[in-house]
């Protein structure tokens, strides 16, 4: 038979009794009857397993593309594709995203395919989860695939539906893509059967009724349309499943202290109780080579590991300082690499992002200047730029805000201390990647937890109109994070750019961005210094907004499979 490599060759094959799973055998059908708990167990085990390769993809293809980070140069990886948006059409990783993908659509559909409903409580709960496992991945592929849904959902291209192999795999002919609201209601309606299953409370590492609940939320908000043209059907479901989350009573969002040490956490932790699903990665698992190569590894060097190349974006980090002075508890998962001389002391400077321009005087680009602070006679600061001295000028001394006029144009700077450069750019380390357990670059990505949900809410309402519900739980993110600063009211006038930059602040590096701003109908602007082409805005027009179909996975395919323009 035909390799199949879109399924890869741990597809289960039911026709031939056998299931097929890592890293644990194989199991007929036969044994599975013999001890069926325990044996499902063993071969659900096997998807979550899966899911560990699938997460590195699902982050990066997520929030590489996003305005969250800066890399301080070109890179040969193919991840790099996902910064500068110039897509490839054989990309490694994702093909390791699509193919762990449909590993875990097939096996859970055929676990789905023999086990019969009603049988105990812990068996369906077993089934629960498979149908969670199968929704989310459908609807996780779809939206790196497939076009935002405020876009021509019954036209524009999903992914194929293939629960689990035909019969007749001597003749075998697999479906083309499914339309988006096709591959969306498929996610959907697995989604609510895992809901309507699963009544086991367990921790966050596996997934449970609420975990289906909040992925429906979000499900309906991507539905939601745009806040221009709002879908108020879809937006009241988001808030409806948002709900079910929370009246659950299962979490609490963390007080503002543990918050601030949300990454060192594992999800299953006693002090962890805001994480709904994540996807947990243990010390003894991870090798040395991940601590490099991981998600983590590529934002910080933490106890000598790491490379340590992509760093917060000066967009980022300037929406952290609208709050004031580190006043936002997400500054903790930040570290500056600040220069120390012998005795530890740091030295005091002036950091601003300059325009960069051609020998035309067309800009190109952004770039950082910093440089040590001095102090004229009467007390006020001056820095050295070359030769040439330029004084600055007090913006508000007590957030540290200082100006400038460099080459003709005035710009605002912060004063703060000289930071280690990798090649012109300070280095912002990011460490929400990093540090489960204390343990370097450990990190189990998080598939959803409770701040979405208050987030959800502020979005859904806004949608409807309704910004007093809004402001309520937009301001319940907010206040934990920012003492005294939740805002005192929401309006049409500015409820879009409030939600979205405390979105935006919360849910950084977790894989989100990207897709929020594009199902938005929104434009990504990364006008910050980087080599990402900072001047090319990428509209949610754009045909780049999604990604190529490996080609190889094309190549395999037993039917037509629709590439990407």
């Amino acid at each position: 038979m035909k390799k199949i490599l879109l399924l890869s060759i741990a597809i289960s094959f039911l026709s031939s009794c056998e299931l097929d799973r890592e890293p644990f055998g194989s199991y007929t059908q036969d044994k599975i009857q013999q001890d069926k708990e325990a044996s499902i167990e063993v071969l659900l085990n096997g998807c979550y397993a899966q899911l560990k390769g699938w997460s590195d993809v699902m982050h990066r293809v997520g929030e590489y593309p996003g305005d969250n980070i800066m890399i301080r140069g070109t890179s040969t990886d193919s991840f790099y594709s996902f910064i500068s948006y110039q897509h490839i059409p054989d990309n490694g990783r994702l093909s390791t995203f699509w193919n762990n993908g449909y590993k875990i659509i097939s096996q859970s559909s055929d676990l789905i395919k023999i086990i019969p409903e009603g049988e105990s409580p812990a068996v369906d709960q077993q089934l629960g989860e498979a149908y969670y496992l199968r929704g989310m991945i459908y609807f996780y592929l779809c939206r790196t695939y497939g076009r935002p849904y405020a876009q021509s959902p019954d036209t524009n291209l999903g992914v194929p539906i293939v629960n689990g192999l035909p019969a007749d795999l001597s003749n075998l002919a697999l479906p083309d893509r499914s339309s988006v609201k096709d591959t969306y209601a498929q996610a959907i309606s697995d989604l609510k059967k895992a809901e309507a299953l699963m009544t086991v409370n367990k921790s966050a590492v596996y997934a449970t009724k609420q975990a289906a609940q909040a992925m429906l939320s979000r499900v309906y908000l991507y539905m939601s349309g745009t806040y221009e043209n709002p879908n108020q059907e879809f937006a009241t479901l988001s808030i409806e499943y948002a709900n079910k989350v929370i009246a659950s009573g299962r979490y609490n969002l963390l007080n503002r202290a543990n918050f601030m040490k949300y990454n060192t956490y594992a999800p299953d932790a006693g002090e962890q109780t805001e994480t709904i699903f994540a996807i947990k990665r243990i010390a003894s698992e991870y090798s040395g080579f991940d601590h490099y190569y991981g998600i983590g590894g590529m934002y910080a060097n933490i106890q000598g590991q790491g490379w340590g190349e992509m760093y917060a974006s000066g967009e980022y980090l300037d929406l952290l300082r609208k709050a004031g002075l580190k006043k936002d508890a997400r500054w903790a998962f930040i570290d500056p690499q600040y220069t120390e001389d012998a005795s530890g002391n740091k030295t005091e400077a002036f950091r601003f992002v300059v325009d960069v321009k051609n020998s035309s005087g067309v800009q190109t680009g952004y770039n950082y200047i910093q440089q040590p602070l001095k102090t004229n006679t009467n007390g006020s600061y001056y820095i050295t730029i070359g030769t040439t001295d330029y004084n600055l000028t007090t913006v508000n001394a007590a957030e540290n805000q200082y100006s400038i006029v460099y080459e003709g144009r005035t710009y605002t700077g912060e004063k703060d201390y000289m930071m280690l450069l990798n090649r012109v750019y300070p280095m912002f380390y990011i460490t929400k990647c990093s540090l489960q357990n204390n343990d370097s670059h450990l990190h189990s990505p998080i598939i959803s937890r409770l701040a979405e949900m208050y987030l959800n809410m502020a979005e859904a309402y806004a949608k409807k109109g309704d910004y007093n519900n809004a402001l309520t739980n937009l301001n319940i993110i907010r206040e934990r994070a920012i003492l005294g600063g939740g805002y005192t009211s929401l309006n049409s006038t500015n409820a879009v750019q409030r939600i979205d930059e405390e979105r935006q602040l919360e849910l950084a590096f977790e894989a989100h961005r990207g897709y929020d701003v594009y199902r938005n109908g929104q434009t990504m602007t990364r006008r910050y210094p980087g080599p990402h082409t900072p001047m090319v805005d990428v509209p949610a027009s754009s045909p780049r907004v999604i990604q190529y179909i490996p080609q190889s996975e094309i190549n395999a395919y037993p039917g037509t499979l629709t590439q990407n323009p």
